[in-house]
């Protein structure tokens, strides 16, 4: 055995991603005396400007927005107690559509293997044990977090192999739940629309495909404070509206589909360090 710590990295798109599907888990682990990395690939200017002025309204300046959302990331951080945030600085691609896609520097038109060569000497440099990203639609469809996926991945091949990847999720079954919580709590909320050709492919699992399933219930309020330090999205991030009792009480467990293992763990499992410790 060596000194190294273990170590769990999150790769995420923008500034609040990293509390919405791992705040908990990040919060869990840095208790537990694991070592927590944050990559966060883009600089989050597709985000609201103050006063909630929009992406393209008169008003908007994307640098001011990202040095906003890089200081609202750094506290983020402070609270769910990570060890070692990381920034790729890439320009935020905005909704899958928006002009911004293809504007130069923009995340999504980044070249994978460019993307995937700094994180994979990031890899290099900190060895994770375990390293969360999204899944191949980026959970929901969002080209930043589609484009974390592929750079998540190509990187993983790049380097020694790393003993579990995960990618976040959500069982069906919360997903109806909390689509009800929503509208109970007067919240705009509306499932997506098959027939509608840019609606996203159906967003999280089935129960029994899920393999790991993470306790986080006695860190929901750093979770939720960490969500509320974005305070400049507050428009957009609904799961502060249902306040942090009942934030908890519905977000309490983390669950990912787990896609790499050297451990031999069995599934359903309940610690991504399951067999690593």
């Amino acid at each position: 055995m060596n000194d190294r710590p273990l170590t769990l990295m999150a790769v995420h798109a923008h500034p609040d991603d990293e509390a919405t599907g791992t705040g908990g888990v990040l919060a869990r682990y840095a208790a537990e005396g694991i070592r927590t990395v944050l990559v966060t690939c883009t600089d989050g200017s597709c985000g609201d400007g103050p006063g909630g002025v929009k992406p393209g309204d008169p008003g908007h300046d994307p640098a001011a927005v990202a040095l906003m959302r890089r200081r609202e990331l750094e506290a983020s951080c402070a609270i769910l107690k990570v060890g070692h945030l990381e920034t790729l600085d890439y320009a935020d691609s905005g909704m899958m559509g928006w002009p911004t896609n293809d504007a130069p520097g923009s995340f999504w038109r980044t070249p994978v293997e460019e993307g995937a060569a700094r994180l994979a000497e990031l890899m290099r440099h900190y060895r994770p044990d375990v390293v969360v990203t999204y899944d191949e639609n980026g959970f929901y469809g969002h080209p930043d977090h589609i484009q974390a996926h592929r750079i998540t991945m190509t990187a993983l091949a790049m380097t020694v192999q790393t003993p579990k990847v995960y990618w976040t999720t959500a069982p069906r079954s919360m997903m109806q739940r909390f689509g009800e919580v929503m509208r109970e709590a007067g919240a705009d909320w509306e499932e997506p629309d098959p027939a509608e050709a840019a609606a996203p492919a159906e967003i999280g699992l089935p129960d029994e495909e899920i393999t790991t399933w993470v306790d986080t219930t006695a860190f929901g309020g750093q979770k939720f404070d960490a969500l509320a330090a974005h305070a400049s999205q507050g428009e957009n991030i609904f799961f502060l509206k249902m306040g942090q009792k009942r934030f908890t009480e519905l977000m309490g467990v983390e669950t990912f589909l787990r896609v790499q293992d050297t451990t031999g763990a069995a599934v359903p499992e309940h610690d991504l360090f399951a067999g690593l410790r």
